[in-house]
């Protein structure tokens, strides 16, 4: 097997779905987006964006919980390469994020990420730097947020 194989390079994997339910929107927002739209049904309906949406972060934050929860399929894959398994290590960090359409009360979102390249890091010996596209989309498809992010990989 192969470190694109492994990474699976230029696949898109479902990291999994999720329903935002009106409560769990305005916890979220009561914790870390006090936004009107995000916290008062009734307010959020006289907003601009016209109901009651899921805070950009709590979406994020979404992701990065489904993508942590499914790294585990590639930990458990069986690794037939040159030496040790590779082994994820942290994050330098994201680039890019859109937040591209409100995510309103009681819709379903579907998270994604790509593979899209990895390299050496000169300064790292035995380290990558993996490349992910990252997204989610709502029910008809439309993207509803999307960013670029790495992660730290040990290969040897």
């Amino acid at each position: 097997m192969t470190l694109d194989e492994f990474f699976r390079i230029g696949t898109t994997v479902t990291l999994g779905s999720h329903t935002f339910e009106p409560e769990a929107i305005k916890a979220f927002a009561r914790k870390y987006d006090p936004q009107i739209f995000h916290i008062d049904e009734a307010a959020a309906q006289k907003s601009v964006l016209g109901g009651l949406c899921a805070s950009g972060w709590h979406t994020a934050a979404t992701w990065m919980k489904l993508n942590l929860e499914n790294r585990l399929d590639a930990e458990d894959a069986n690794w037939n390469g040159p030496g040790p398994m590779p082994e994820f290590g942290p994050s330098p960090g994201f680039k890019n994020l859109k937040w591209l359409k409100p995510v309103y009360a009681g819709e379903t979102v579907t998270f994604t990420r790509m593979a899209v390249s990895h390299r050496p890091i000169s300064s790292r010996p035995g380290w990558r730097l993996l490349a992910l596209l990252c997204a989610a989309s709502d029910s008809t498809g439309d993207k509803v947020l999307e960013f670029e992010s790495a992660v730290l990989v040990k290969v040897e």
